[in-house]
């Protein structure tokens, strides 16, 4: 069998090179989509509005949508102290909570 020519070996080293780079682009894309499809974050934003509109952190939002409470409403179901156990509820949450359950007069539940 006859040996390839050095340039006939260049060209098919730099095919390789080509497919194999594209091969990694084509993947990182592909992860970046699925890290961006499976973030918690968007789904969590699609259901706080109402508690980005009150002025809530982002921890104690996400406590909430944790355990179900997506309205002002929703914390009629429960005590005060039930929610001040919630992990990312700290002291400034509470106070927006108890002066928002005022304006709307709401209470927590005795």
């Amino acid at each position: 069998m006859a040996k390839p020519s050095p340039a006939k070996v260049k060209m098919l080293a730099s095919q390789a090179k080509k497919a194999a780079a594209a091969n990694r682009a084509t993947k990182q894309a592909q992860a970046q989509v699925a890290s961006k499809a499976a973030s918690p974050q968007d789904e969590y934003f699609e259901q706080d509005g109402n508690w980005r509109e009150i002025g809530l952190a982002a921890p104690a939002r996400r406590a909430l949508i944790d355990e179900g409470f997506y309205q002002l409403s929703d914390l009629r179901k429960v005590s005060l102290s039930a929610v001040k156990e919630l992990h990312g509820m700290g002291p400034n949450a509470i106070r927006i909570l108890v002066a928002e359950m005022k304006k709307h007069d709401l209470s927590f539940r005795g």
